[in-house]
């Protein structure tokens, strides 16, 4: 089980490289899509059924479908993306202090997690009962934060996709 853990792991991660670095927005969305059926499989592996239908369900079913529609709106009549050398070049140095920082902060967390004195999971982890009640008691405002700020999103694509011109 271990194995497929870090096997799910390395292909989050390079899924996710691959959303970021693709340079066709089609082709971020499946390598959002592989990392989402990862981080599905990376839920079963730690015993939360629910988290992981629920991940395949929502975000590879729902959500990356209204990303398709949003891509396909914003791109209709657009130009093609500008492409050279050194056109963010000044993001270079930025990006790989976060990339290190967030690499030193992981270490940190796993030496903490793996530690002897670490609390081992819940035995209900996973189940619908405990994720519900954590969801709409502990965790209510961030569920309904979330659910406003996307259908602000939706909105805003909408306005824009109607419009001739883009006025900021």
């Amino acid at each position: 089980m271990i194995v497929l853990f870090w096997a799910c792991a390395l292909v989050a991660i390079a899924s996710g490289i691959w959303t970021i670095a693709s340079r066709q927005p089609v082709h971020s969305v499946v390598g959002l899509i592989v990392n989402f059926a990862a981080l599905a499989i990376l839920f079963l592996t730690l015993s939360a059924d629910f988290l992981a239908m629920m991940q395949i369900l929502i975000y590879a079913g729902a959500i990356l479908v209204l990303f398709l529609f949003v891509i396909a709106l914003l791109t209709i009549g657009s130009a093609p993306i500008e492409t050279g050398r050194g056109r963010l070049a000044f993001q270079a140095a930025p990006s790989v202090a976060a990339g290190i920082a967030a690499l030193v902060i992981m270490g940190a967390g796993l030496r903490v997690a793996w530690s002897p004195t670490a609390a081992g999971p819940l035995n209900d982890l996973g189940s619908v009962a405990n994720f519900g009640q954590q969801l709409l008691t502990t965790h209510v405002f961030a569920f309904e934060a979330t659910a406003f700020i996307l259908l602000i999103a939706i909105v805003g694509v909408v306005m824009m996709a109607g419009r001739k011109e883009l006025r900021f």
